[in-house]
């Protein structure tokens, strides 16, 4: 079983739709109409009011939430050149064997813009949970992710404290939920971890939380509402 199929449950349930970054990823798109959303997963951030087509590999994500979608990879997308006016992934490209040919993929398919909603590797060690008790983490992250500037134009894309997708950086001033076991298994870099280097970071991190160490180490952090942690949002015009 694939990591995502082993893992569908526990996104479907901690990977929902933020509505503050769902904005930002809909005011990308602009006017666009005909969407295709790649490496869709379960759904999350597709206009209800456009026409999306998701493209996702495996079939245990969309079975998960009740959908369908078109079984493919970002790298051979099952379209004719420009068929929709705009091509849009969230948080996936790192998870693409050739995030490259994936995003050529998404520029040959739309006739107007690329969106992608993505993270800035070189801003890895901004989350206290990967400077402070997993450091491993960023070595994962920073062989998987483009920098975004490569992809297009940037923006900034603050994460509010009480984020309802739970991705990474979601719980950063949620601590406890990063000793959830099912909220781990919806972040696929602490999936990738060696169980005893998973156990070692998150137990010092439980016991910090026991003695108050964390909120006095952090107590800045509880009088934020958001944060950047290097979450992007790019958008690439057709030419």
């Amino acid at each position: 079983m694939s990591l995502y199929a082993d893992t569908a449950a526990a996104y479907a349930r901690y990977r929902r739709e933020d509505p503050r970054i769902a904005a930002a990823i809909h005011a990308g798109l602009g006017g666009a109409r005909t969407i295709v959303n790649v490496g869709a997963g379960q759904g999350a951030y597709e206009p209800r009011d456009r026409d999306v087509t998701p493209v996702e590999p495996e079939p245990a994500m969309t079975a998960a939430a009740g959908r369908h979608a078109v079984q493919g990879v970002a790298e051979a997308l099952p379209f004719e050149d420009k068929s929709f006016d705009a091509a849009m992934a969230v948080l996936t490209i790192h998870h693409w064997p050739d995030w490259r040919r994936g995003v050529a993929e998404m520029h040959r398919v739309a006739r107007e813009r690329v969106v992608i909603f993505t993270w800035d590797p070189r801003r890895t060690r901004d989350l206290w949970l990967v400077r402070e008790y997993l450091p491993e983490l960023g070595d994962i992250d920073e062989a998987r992710f483009p920098r975004p500037d490569e992809l297009g134009d940037v923006q900034v894309v603050e994460i509010p404290h009480d984020c309802t997708d739970g991705f990474q950086g979601a719980y950063w001033r949620r601590p406890e939920m990063y000793l959830d076991p099912l909220a781990q298994r919806a972040i696929s870099s602490l999936e990738r971890l060696p169980d005893a280097i998973k156990a070692r970071g998150l137990g010092a991190l439980a016991a910090d939380l026991e003695s108050g160490a964390w909120a006095e180490r952090h107590a800045d952090l509880l009088e934020r509402e958001t944060l950047d942690l290097g979450y992007r949002l790019v958008v690439a015009y057709a030419s």
